[in-house]
């Protein structure tokens, strides 16, 4: 068949190789435009639009599936179109410009974390088990048939970044799969069971620790905030960045205050410590905690707790 792709970051780029290789024709490459990047605000190209200039791909490039991007979509003259995680809804008359309409790969169990941060917010809620689906793009959010899906024990300690990376790469021969079925006529998909739970976009204020949580809550949304936005407490009015961190031990420590045990910086929450490993005060680069910490030189300390930190 003769594909269109759709896609922007990184975990869409396992899938575009997947399909460059296959048995099937990618007629064109759908992403977002070029982002400034860094701190110089460089405009650099996605990296799907990368992935693709590699491949020698026609490229489109829009923030925006409007008349425009439509009509350029449809000159491609696919048969299917495949997107993954392209950052903008595909509505009609694109919805049904390729006879076979459009197939998603999508980063959780459907129909649990419908949205644009389902590995994000599957981590913040605790699951242990996630998984990725590839259902047909329907009109509703993430509510079309499914064709076939795979669950991932999610590896203590993982944060959203690692669970996305191994869903990327594990999602790849799952839509190559769908797209040799339909163009066999074998692929069928099933309606999806179960009562929905919703995945918005996470904002900066979604990264705020709440200490006065348990500890493993603390955790949970540390790791399903890491990278993006970035998880971070606030320390006498300052963002300071939390990169890398786990459960501590049950030290006698009140929400929010700090202590120095042997080598270990902790954090008190409302049930255990946080061991902080790796932070970012404001305005200077990544540390090791006991560096921050030494750095402070010994005074008090005590993050603000909950609503206070968002």
């Amino acid at each position: 068949m003769r594909i269109v792709f759709a896609g922007t970051p990184a975990p869409a780029v396992p899938s575009l190789r997947a399909l460059a290789a296959s048995s099937h024709e990618l007629v064109g490459v759908v992403t977002r435009t070029d982002a400034p990047l860094g701190r110089k605000r460089v405009l650099t190209p996605s990296p799907v639009a990368q992935a693709a200039a590699e491949l020698g791909l026609p490229v489109i490039k829009t923030d925006r599936l409007d008349a425009a991007a439509t009509e350029s979509i449809a000159a491609l003259g696919a048969d299917l179109g495949v997107i993954v995680a392209y950052g903008g809804l595909v509505r009609e008359p694109l919805l049904s410009t390729p006879a076979h309409g459009w197939i998603n790969l999508h980063f959780s169990l459907l129909p649990r974390w419908r949205g644009a941060a389902p590995v994000q917010r599957a981590l913040i809620a605790g699951d242990r088990t996630t998984g990725a689906a590839v259902f047909q793009l329907v009109p509703e959010l993430d509510a079309g048939d499914v064709y076939a899906q795979l669950r991932y024990d999610v590896p203590r300690g993982d944060t959203a970044g690692d669970v996305l990376a191994a869903l990327a790469e594990r999602g790849a021969p799952l839509v190559t799969g769908v797209v040799d079925g339909i163009a066999a006529g074998t692929a069928r998909a099933v309606p999806q069971e179960g009562e929905p739970t919703l995945a918005p976009k996470l904002t900066l204020a979604d990264g705020a620790l709440d200490l006065q949580a348990s500890a493993d809550a603390v955790v949970d949304r540390y790791r399903g905030t890491t990278p993006e936005p970035g998880a971070h407490l606030v320390v006498d009015g300052q963002r300071l960045k939390v990169l890398a961190a786990l459960r501590g031990p049950d030290e006698s420590l009140a929400p929010g205050e700090f202590a120095l045990v042997g080598k270990d910086v902790l954090v008190g929450t409302g049930e255990g410590t946080l061991l902080l490993k790796t932070v970012q005060p404001a305005g200077k680069g990544p540390m090791p905690a006991t560096d921050w910490w030494r750095g402070r030189r010994g005074e008090a300390l005590r993050a603000q707790l909950g609503e206070e930190g968002r």
